[in-house]
């Protein structure tokens, strides 16, 4: 009885340490949820991107307002994406923090090259795209601004149009020791201007030059695709056999048409043309005999 007494006042001993602890379990998780988590900003920015592609088709895609900061390698080509819409002028500004100079055997000179998404290099109106560093330098920047992106433009002309970009950074020239030295690279892409800005050229792009590889690059929807308009004549031209059937064709063609031109150009066999005359027997002269009008 006595030992039944002492467990329920040790239990009613514990009641308020119980609702305490429960009371403050959900203070705690609030507190956590409202505190924001070390990979995202307060304004919303997302990450910066840590990887960076070694050719067009592992470039890194960037969303809108996202920088890259990596860790690289001297002497390796380095490939970002990303979208540009339609009365925008994009730049692309970079950073490259160089090894230790004491690690460095003399200057070393990058390079920042734009394509579109169809891999045409895009002239850079203003910016420097080739900067050299001294080995005593410990970084050198590299910036690029595009032209205006139009609405359209005809496809000899190479214009800057809405889609994808790629950006390219490269070593162009250092030292053969310097290469594979550890380096660093922060890239930001600005962007003026909006639709509004475009000017108005009468022509509307149905659809971005590529659709994009991954997220974040997309700009415009892709157009449908218009199906091809047909003919009566549409399935002669058409199929791994219609070469055939127009060789056979045309050679039976040709064939007729030289035993037509033989038959009406030969002459008639048997008989010579009307106009030499006919031709005296061989009988009707004596040697040495004429008569009347035979002599000459």
């Amino acid at each position: 009885m006595r030992t039944t007494i002492r467990g329920a006042l040790a239990a009613l001993a514990l009641l308020p340490a119980l609702a305490l602890s429960a009371l403050g379990a959900p203070a705690a998780s609030a507190a956590s949820a409202a505190s924001p988590s070390p990979s995202a900003s307060a304004s919303g920015t997302p990450a910066p991107a840590t990887k960076a592609g070694t050719s067009f088709l592992t470039a890194v895609n960037l969303s809108p307002n996202q920088d890259a900061n990596v860790s690289v390698s001297t002497g390796d080509y380095l490939y970002w994406a990303f979208g540009a819409a339609e009365g925008q002028t994009p730049t692309v500004n970079l950073t490259v923090g160089l090894a230790p100079s004491a690690d460095r055997h003399g200057p070393q000179t990058w390079s920042v090259e734009v394509f579109d998404g169809l891999r045409r290099r895009q002239a850079c109106t203003a910016g420097t795209q080739n900067a050299t560093a001294e080995q005593s330098a410990g970084s050198l920047a590299l910036n690029c601004t595009l032209r205006e992106v139009r609405t359209w433009a005809e496809p000899w002309s190479g214009d800057p149009l809405p889609g994808t970009y790629y950006v390219r950074l490269s070593v162009s020239d250092v030292p053969q020791p310097d290469l594979g030295l550890a380096s660093s690279v922060q890239l930001h892409v600005a962007a003026k201007g909006d639709a509004d800005n475009a000017q108005p050229e009468g022509g509307e792009l149905k659809a971005p030059l590529v659709p994009p590889a991954g997220g974040g690059a997309s700009t415009a929807k892709a157009a449908a695709p218009v199906a091809q308009e047909e003919h009566w004549y549409t399935g002669w031209f058409s199929g791994w056999n219609s070469r055939w059937y127009w060789t056979i064709g045309g050679g039976f063609l040709a064939a007729l048409a030289g035993i037509l031109g033989y038959r009406l150009t030969r002459h008639p066999r048997g008989h010579r043309p009307g106009h030499y005359g006919a031709v005296p027997s061989q009988g009707s002269h004596q040697s040495g005999h004429y008569t009347g009008s035979d002599r000459p």
